[in-house]
This record gives C-alpha cells, sequence and structure tokens, in this order.
C-alpha cells in the first residue's frame, strides 16, 4: 500500500516548472470522464422534447461547444492538483500559435456552421448555388455542408464559402421559381408571330405552371436579332435544364414550320485598295 502512494505522488517532470504527479493525472482523467458522462446527461434532458430536426441542430453545437468545456475543466483541474498553468501555457505558446495559424480555416468553417445552423439561412433540402454550382443540401455539419448536383455528383462546401460569397438559395421563398429561355430572331420578323410561338411553346410543356402565366419580352434591338425572353414558373428548378432543353427544341420547331429565322451573327467587311487611290 505504501508504494502504492508513494507511486501515486510521484512526480512526472515535463521542466523546471511544470510537474504533474500520477495521482494529479489520474484526478484529470477522472474529471474528464465524469464531465462526459455530465455533458451526455445534459444532452439527453434538453433533446428528449425537442422537434427531430431541433435535436439534430442542437447535437451539432453541443458538439462544437463540449470540446470548450472539456478545455475548461482541464485547466481548472490542473490548477487545483497544484500544476503551474501559467508555465504551461507560456512553455507552449509557440506551439499554440502554430497550431491556431494552421487551423485558422478549419475555426473559420465550424463558427460559419455555427452561423448556418442559428439564423437558418440554408437548410436541407434547400437548392443553392454557390460559385456557379448547383446542389441540393442533404447534410450541414459544423464544417461543411454536403450537397448533390444534378449529376449526382456530391459536392462538399467548406462552411466558410457561405460567409465569403454571394450565395444563392433557389427555394428560400419555395419551390417554385421563375425561369427564361432566350432567343433571337432575324430583322423583320413579325414580332407578334414570335410572341405567340414562344408562349405556345411554353405553354404546351406538361412541367410548366400556369399560374404564374408565362410571360415574353422584347429585350432590345441587338447587333444581328431581335432579342426576346420568355418567362415562365416551375416546381422543380434543380431539373430546371431538362424542360429548358425541350422547349428549345420545340421553338426551333415552331419557328421552321412558321418560317421565322434565327439569324447568326454577320458582319459587313469593307476591302478599299490602296493602291488605286495612289
Amino acid at each position: 500500500m505504501y508504494d502504492i502512494i508513494n507511486l501515486l505522488n510521484r512526480p512526472i517532470r515535463f521542466s523546471d516548472s511544470i510537474a504533474i504527479t500520477y495521482k494529479g493525472l489520474l484526478i484529470v482523467i477522472i474529471a474528464l470522464i465524469a464531465t462526459s458522462f455530465v455533458l451526455k446527461w445534459i444532452r439527453k434532458l434538453v433533446t428528449r422534447k425537442l422537434p427531430k430536426q431541433d435535436q439534430v441542430k442542437f447535437v451539432s453545437l453541443f458538439s462544437f461547444g463540449r470540446w470548450f468545456i472539456y478545455l475548461i475543466i482541464l485547466i481548472i483541474t490542473f490548477d487545483n492538483i497544484g500544476v503551474n498553468v501559467t508555465a504551461l501555457f507560456t512553455a507552449s505558446a509557440a506551439l499554440l500559435i502554430g497550431i491556431g495559424l494552421a487551423l485558422q480555416t478549419l475555426f473559420q468553417d465550424i463558427i460559419s456552421g455555427v452561423f448556418i445552423l442559428v439564423d437558418q439561412s440554408v437548410h436541407v433540402g434547400d437548392i443553392i448555388e454557390l460559385d456557379g454550382k448547383v446542389g441540393r443540401v442533404e447534410e450541414i455539419k459544423l464544417r461543411t455542408t454536403r450537397a448533390v448536383t444534378v449529376d449526382n455528383k456530391v459536392l462538399v462546401i467548406p462552411n466558410h464559402l457561405y460567409l465569403t460569397n454571394s450565395l444563392y438559395n433557389w427555394t428560400a421563398n419555395g419551390i417554385e421559381t421563375r425561369e427564361v429561355v432566350d432567343v433571337g430572331v432575324a430583322y423583320g420578323s413579325d414580332v407578334k408571330l414570335v410572341e405567340s410561338l414562344l408562349l405556345k411553346a411554353v405553354k404546351t410543356h406538361p412541367a410548366i405552371l400556369k399560374e404564374p402565366e408565362p410571360k415574353v419580352l422584347f429585350l432590345n434591338f441587338g447587333e444581328s436579332s431581335l432579342d426576346f425572353r420568355v418567362a415562365f414558373s416551375i416546381n422543380d428548378s434543380f431539373n430546371v435544364r431538362i424542360p429548358k432543353s425541350d422547349i428549345r427544341f420545340e421553338i426551333d420547331r415552331l419557328f421552321r414550320e412558321n418560317n421565322v429565322t434565327i439569324p447568326f451573327p454577320q458582319r459587313d467587311v469593307h476591302i478599299y485598295n490602296t493602291d488605286a487611290e495612289k
């Protein structure tokens, strides 16, 4: 028994000013285990009456916050068993600075993930566009957001990009979105005929909503064409490229049947004979 007590009181020296006994190390381990059980009990107590979606958000935030609690408990325990905490921080200052710089982006991602979960700017199931990439959100974690593109490719987005880039949430106001298809016709075309053909091409497609009604806009007098835009509503913006392709096929067919020409860019080239002038 005496040998065990001596062993527990034997110090482990890290430097002249930093030392911890085996007994102190055992106390630290017990404190961390006890903290872990208490945190699990608190998590179950808080989440048992929350809706499932809110439970997921709380668990994500709780997983992030518990490491700070572990750190605080560790510092308090070290201080109570006589470890020189000030000397410990002083000795590891350079290491901590290096780790902090290396993990700077990681902390940005985690903090951004907390903001996303708190302000609910993005939800699971939303269709988002970021840096020209479009995907349906499948999972929001503290460090990354997982989305799936229309080609069934997984898009892993670091959360800090939400704070540094412009994010387009296609479904923030609901699943219904307004889409457009642009087309140009030759000068001299019957613009009223063009308008009716564009509306016909859109209204006959089964995926296009009847309300609000499709609308044709005369955009501009272009360099080589009269530019039109047909706008329509759809409730599946994630797969909108398929209806848009169908509408373009139908526009081309209707234009051919009604002798409406889609022009290509043209340039007039003037050649001057400079030798003749001399």
